[in-house]
């Protein structure tokens, strides 16, 4: 009777922490962070779920405006600021493929920045 006692103790905690190590979502993608002055002209390379968070630097994160070409292959998400939290803007990966961004700056004098980026599904 001990026996089976532990013996179910043990099949207990493997069920317990097995249910606490798997994800129905699939593995946690890392993001990849870029400082915005780094971007122009370059190729970023991101997998299918993955976020490309841009630094902004000196200058306000919602300054920033963010066009796709190809919206199905990844879309822009402006910067913001919410209570005491700040938000970069960034590019998600939806689906493989390139497409260009273009990234414009509401305060005067900046250049847009034009960047491509290549998705691709792992």
């Amino acid at each position: 009777m001990k026996n089976w006692a532990a013996a179910l103790v043990i099949v207990g905690a493997t069920v317990a922490f097995s249910g606490c190590s798997s994800s129905s979502d699939g593995p946690v993608i890392a993001p990849v962070t870029m400082d915005a002055g780094d971007l122009q002209g370059t190729t970023v390379d991101l997998v299918v779920g993955q976020v490309l968070n841009i630094d902004t630097g000196d200058l306000p994160v919602d300054s920033y405006s963010g066009e796709v070409a190809d919206t199905s292959v990844a879309e822009f998400t402006a910067g913001r600021v919410e209570d005491s939290a700040t938000f970069n803007p960034g590019v998600t990966a939806l689906a493989a493929g390139s497409t260009e961004v273009v990234m414009s700056n509401d305060d005067g004098g900046i250049e847009d920045l034009t960047f491509t980026v290549v998705v691709n599904d792992d």
